[in-house]
């Protein structure tokens, strides 16, 4: 007996939301921070504790620092692909599967959701 299965969704048509719990910038050379605030008693004992910061700074990489200001809620992985691709030619290949991950850590660590999804409450 066959299992059936819902309608298949292409994770390249997915249109990524950058979450505005995050600030972020772009430095002059285009480099791209990413500034999360540090919050909870978890968090606030590692800050007193261990001299944690409460703000961290993540630095994406060069194709991350291009492709994270394309994140505009309108436009889709694939069109953001084919803009990376424009870009880097060659280094960015394999291009759709390495994007398609790269977006899954962005949606795992909460950088961004999809248009198709609930907003996420702030944290």
């Amino acid at each position: 007996m066959s299992k059936k299965k819902g309608p298949s969704v292409n994770y390249l048509d997915y249109i990524p939301v950058r979450c505005e719990d995050y600030q972020w910038q772009a430095d002059e050379d285009g480099m791209v921070t990413i500034f999360r605030e540090n919050k909870g008693l978890f968090n606030r004992a590692a800050q007193k504790l261990m001299k944690k910061p409460k703000v961290s700074q993540i630095h994406l990489e060069k194709m991350g620092s291009f492709i994270y200001p394309l994140i505009d809620g309108k436009t889709s992985i694939y069109e953001i692909g084919k803009q990376l691709g424009a870009r880097f030619g060659d280094e960015a290949e394999p291009l759709y599967p390495r994007i398609s991950n790269y977006f899954k850590m962005l949606h795992d660590y909460g950088f961004v959701y999809f248009a198709n999804e609930t907003k996420p409450h702030s944290k």
